[in-house]
């Protein structure tokens, strides 16, 4: 089970999604290597950290993140509707949220956006990647393939990947159309021989999203190159501790990394 863990708006099970405590929380779980966020623009241009597009389910406040400015934002309270030990929670800029993860995980970033919502989301973004030197760090996603066009349209060798629940036909060539070396999918569409046919075509498949231990592990049987994308990655760790723990002497089992 070499499958990579993705932790789905940090450790958004236990803490409040797209916030700091989250992604600390996803660090501190020895089995995630990449967590996937969402990003949108202020009313300002600030890109920040947010998957709704109000702020009424995750914050205090109420309203539309593009008709909203930074330091309105950064008012309100994203954590204490998930818990009282949450509250204080604030929802970070794409800065913060970089500067955290930097040499520590890999990032998913999903352009958050429909049609021309947020003119400018790209260049945003892609600039505050480069700011940080973590071009190579990073996949850009969204549902819109417009969005990733105008990725690499900006920057050539970003890597970037379409969002989509669903398999028709002509996924592939959709793909490279694009030029995706990415993609993110909804985990009842994938199988065995498409994700092999993805990888041959230098394609990473993610699966989104997966919770229980069951469908992990159908998921890492049917490849090693599938990225596991959950909620729980504590439940990811259980499966692979169940499953490799009985082959390593009790002496050398330590929790983060027994060789």
């Amino acid at each position: 089970m070499n499958n990579l863990c993705v932790a789905h708006r940090g450790f958004s099970a236990k803490a409040p999604e797209n916030t700091n405590a989250a992604i600390k929380m996803a660090m501190n779980e020895p089995f995630v290597n990449w967590m996937e966020i969402d990003v949108q623009l202020t009313r300002d241009g600030v890109p920040i950290v947010i998957h709704d597009y109000s702020v009424d389910r995750t914050t205090s406040g109420k309203g539309k993140v593009k008709d909203l400015t930074w330091q309105e934002i950064r008012r309100m309270d994203a954590g204490v509707w998930k818990g009282r030990e949450f509250q204080g929670e604030q929802v970070p800029s794409l800065d913060e949220v970089l500067q955290l993860v930097k040499g520590r995980l890999k990032l998913n970033i999903e352009l958050k956006t429909s049609g021309d919502m947020y003119p400018g989301l790209e260049e945003a973004v892609l600039d505050r990647i480069h700011a940080h030197g973590m071009i190579s760090e990073i996949v850009l996603t969204s549902f819109e393939p417009k969005s990733l066009l105008r990725a690499k349209e900006i920057d050539p060798e970003v890597q970037v990947g379409l969002i989509i629940d669903a398999h028709p036909r002509d996924l592939l060539s959709r793909l490279k159309k694009i030029g995706c070396s990415f993609l993110s999918i909804g985990y009842s569409h994938l199988d065995a021989a498409f994700a092999d046919e993805l990888i041959r075509n230098g394609i990473t498949p993610m699966a989104w999203t997966v919770d229980d231990k069951r469908s992990m592990a159908s998921l890492a049987k049917m490849s090693p190159e599938i990225m596991i994308c959950t909620n729980r990655p504590d439940t990811w760790g259980q499966l692979f501790l169940n499953k490799i723990a009985p082959r390593i002497p009790f002496w050398r089992r330590k929790w983060r990394g027994w060789f």
